[in-house]
């Protein structure tokens, strides 16, 4: 049973375009979307790793940064299909202090890389077993891929998608949680 919905109306290239994000409450098996108020957010779970080129990252080392994770696989339809979207939300708040990181579950690496090739310049943690879904607790894990959390620079969870999410709901989200504060100076 659906919660809440609420709706928001963006004027985008002169058109006005409805957002609608839906908060299912906490039955994991159902929820779709939850955004956390400021002050009451669950600190994001540990997650580092392997990166599917090479070498490690810990997402603590982004710590004062906004960070966009996104669970995907390559054999995921919608993962697939959020992609492109992902990559220009961004290409275009970058700027603004924010991280984008993939984890990467469920996969086999050399799928993994030949899907990503030429596709996204953020790097994904090659983690084929989500060992690391036993750190969530809350935000829950997601039962599979895709989703997507939009953590704040503090390290908490600020809005946790668990579908295929679109590029004006997702701009929209990291805007909001980036403009919360400023990025590190240097």
């Amino acid at each position: 049973m659906l919660v809440a919905a609420v709706a928001t109306v963006l004027v985008a290239a002169g058109a006005a375009v409805a957002v609608v994000t839906w908060d299912s409450g906490d039955d994991p098996a159902t929820l779709i979307l939850r955004e956390y108020p400021a002050g009451e957010r669950p600190a994001a779970p540990p997650i580092s790793g392997e990166l599917l080129d090479g070498g490690a990252l810990d997402l603590a080392d982004l710590r004062g940064e906004v960070v966009v994770l996104n669970v995907w696989a390559s054999w995921c339809g919608p993962c697939r299909a959020e992609t492109d979207d992902l990559e220009q939300v961004y290409q275009e708040t970058k700027e603004l202090g924010v991280s984008f990181v993939g984890l990467d579950i469920e996969d086999e690496r050399d799928k993994a890389i030949r899907f990503m090739a030429g596709r996204v310049s953020y790097p994904s943690i090659f983690d084929p077993a989500f060992e690391t879904g036993l750190g969530f607790t809350d935000p829950p894990a997601p039962v599979g891929p895709p989703a997507t959390l939009v953590i704040d620079r503090a390290g908490d969870v600020a809005v946790a998608v668990y579908r295929q999410v679109g590029p004006i709901e997702l701009e929209q989200a990291v805007r909001r949680v980036a403009s919360e504060g400023a990025p590190p100076d240097g």
